[in-house]
């Protein structure tokens, strides 16, 4: 009898074992190998293939500007503004901040809408490189587990670097650098605070948006990031009048 009960233990724990092994495989296979992200710069996103599909079924011809650049190619306060209004914990959270993340459930809950995302930096990654902008539950799901798979793989400059490079940023206007030029003929190294925050406030809406022509509500968020840029020391000390 006891021998009986011993080989049945074994046989419930080898199952259990087999199951363990097969669903981890499987969860490694749901997941796409980001460790080339290291050292390549992606060539292009899962966001401009289908912005190439939706001109083409159109018959129109897709132009796609994405210039890469480094992160040390980007301005400073570009880089900051990101983070102030996309994901001002990035560098403390492990891919998905649980709490803004339980926080917005709470919000839409309340409206009875998916109103708002809470996406860090680095789901947002994930949704413009693997997924697509649909807000099914099962894309969300893909995206928060992408996003805790690249936050173990990359260090965080080197996520923030490709956040900044791969964002769509207007019709066929992908990273920073593109939208630079786009918008202010100049490369992203050399924006200025004003022109960067009016950049990073045109993000949520990049086809609505423009962020040479901001409107009120725009110029508001403005005010507001360059305002929280300052106390935080992020901006150039305001010039010296002038001595008559």
């Amino acid at each position: 009898m006891g021998n009986e009960l011993t080989g049945k233990t074994f046989a419930a724990v080898f199952a259990a074992f087999l199951l363990s092994a097969a669903v981890a495989a499987a969860y490694q296979a749901w997941l796409p190998d980001v460790s080339v992200l290291r050292m390549d710069n992606p060539r292009t996103t899962k966001y401009v293939e289908l912005y190439v599909r939706r001109v083409l079924s159109k018959g129109g011809h897709p132009a796609v500007s994405m210039v890469w650049v480094p992160l040390e190619g980007i301005s400073p306060y570009l880089r900051y503004a990101v983070l102030i209004a996309e994901d001002d914990r990035f560098y403390s959270h492990r891919g998905v901040d649980w709490e803004a993340l339980r926080q917005a459930a709470g919000y839409n809950l309340k409206r009875r809408r998916l109103s708002r995302g809470a996406s860090t930096i680095t789901q947002q990654v994930a949704r413009n490189l693997f997924l697509s902008p649909s807000r099914t539950p099962m894309r969300k799901l893909r995206e928060l587990l992408i996003a805790r798979h690249i936050d173990r793989s990359l260090d965080k400059d080197r996520i923030l670097e490709i956040y900044l490079n791969i964002v769509e940023w207007g019709v066929g206007i992908f990273g920073a650098e593109a939208a630079s030029l786009a918008y202010f003929e100049k490369h992203a190294a050399d924006l200025s605070p004003e022109e960067a925050v009016a950049l990073v406030a045109a993000l949520p809406s990049p086809y609505r948006l423009n962020p040479t022509q901001p409107d009120p509500v725009t110029l508001q968020k403005i005010d507001v990031y360059l305002q929280r840029m300052r106390r935080a020391g992020r901006l150039p000390p305001p010039a010296e009048p002038e001595q008559p």
